[in-house]
């Protein structure tokens, strides 16, 4: 369990340090959206059969980073909808 929790705060870190301009994430949604990353990116390493969804591979880990960046640049988008100024 602490693994995977530091397994996705580096996975988030990584994502975040990818993703060009700044990002208003604290260090709790750097956690999760590196979590959630790390799951999609097991799921597709289990289903490409380079292992389980748990364990610790190269693809997992670089398709676990694009996930990342990938709802990073999700969740920029929502949080910026949100903050309409008139």
């Amino acid at each position: 369990m602490i693994g995977f929790i530091v397994a996705g705060l580096i996975i988030g870190a990584l994502a975040r340090l990818i993703k060009p301009g700044k990002q208003n994430l604290g260090l709790l949604a750097t956690l999760l959206l590196g979590l959630v990353g790390s799951i999609i990116g097991g799921l597709i390493a289990q289903f490409f059969g380079t292992g389980g969804i748990f364990e610790l591979n190269v693809l997992g880990f670089v398709l676990a980073v694009v996930a990342a960046v990938l709802l990073i640049g999700v969740a920029e988008g929502l949080s910026g909808r949100r903050r309409v100024t008139r």
